[in-house]
């Protein structure tokens, strides 16, 4: 029993680091892969400069109704509006900084994007023979599911890390809340997501032969699970029908949770033990199901 078990062990590292061998030994497709979070977060992050609509030079008032206030109540109007766009800016975002509430956003798209290609890997797999090679070893199936889950999972939080570096120059405020310990409370965050996403592109594509099905799967699902959750604005600011799909997103409980931890004022722990609950549960759901999977329907 001992000895089965080092062999699992063996299987799962021998495989995984295979996988990361692909990524690593490729830095051209490394740095494409950091490239467009990053754009999106310097570009779009900034161009929405969302403050500056709610702003002191944003908001004038008619001549007629600034008639009816006397010098003392203009200077405290004044003040007021000088002030306005922050205060909104925190109530509705949890940071004054925008650049800041999109950067969370782009962690969880770079995970998003990063364990898609899982499923995509299982097809080449397949198509390349080496499936059938694995196959024909002592490793379990569902060894080599997870060490496709597992290298996706690394390789998401090891980019996700690049890019919470990254956007401080851009404009990244870290919260009064946060903490040194707060960053592994978002690597928790960003393994147990990584885990559920990466189980279930895999699981979606485990039958697939055709390298177009992952990509049909990758353009169908990309868009709607982005902007279907927190990444670009609060939930609670979405049309209801759209809340509705949101809420429901893993994707948005861990934002949101990463938002707590890096960004706002105050963390809610029972709020955060609620996000860190569904996730979880979204992971474990997720991979035991690919991990079935792969015993009924991988084969050569």
């Amino acid at each position: 029993m001992n000895n089965v078990s080092k062999s699992k062990i063996h299987g799962l590292w021998a495989l995984t680091n295979r996988e990361l061998k692909k990524w690593y030994k490729a830095p051209t497709v490394f740095i494409l892969n950091l490239i467009q979070p990053i754009i999106w977060l310097g570009l779009l992050g900034n161009a929405l400069n969302i403050s500056s609509l709610v702003s002191s030079t944003s908001i004038t008032l008619p001549a007629e109704v600034l008639s009816q206030f006397n010098s003392n109540q203009l200077s405290i109007l004044g003040d007021f509006f000088a002030n306005i766009g922050d205060s909104v800016m925190q109530s509705t975002f949890g940071t004054t900084s925008y650049v800041s509430f999109m950067a969370v956003g782009m962690i969880a798209f770079t995970a998003l994007f990063t364990t898609m290609f899982s499923g995509m890997s299982v097809v080449w797999d397949r198509r390349l023979g080496f499936l059938n090679k694995a196959l024909s070893t002592p490793v379990s199936r569902a060894v080599i599911i997870l060490s496709k889950v597992l290298s996706a999972t690394l390789r998401a939080m090891f980019q996700a890390a690049i890019i919470l570096i990254i956007a401080v120059p851009l404009g990244f405020q870290f919260g009064a809340a946060f903490t040194p310990l707060s960053i592994l409370g978002v690597f928790a965050f960003l393994f147990l997501l990584c885990l559920g996403l990466s189980s279930l592109f895999i699981a979606i594509n485990i039958r697939s032969t055709r390298i177009e099905t992952p990509m049909a799967v990758m353009n169908l699902l990309n868009l709607p699970l982005t902007f279907a959750s927190s990444a670009f604005f609060p939930i609670d600011r979405m049309p209801g029908w759209l809340q509705a799909v949101a809420s429901v997103n893993p994707l948005s409980y861990a934002m949101n949770g990463m938002r707590q931890l890096l960004i706002n004022s105050s963390i809610d722990y029972s709020q955060l033990a609620l996000q860190y609950a569904y996730v979880g549960i979204f992971a474990v759901v997720l991979t035991t199901v690919g991990i079935v999977l792969s015993w009924r329907f991988l084969n050569k």
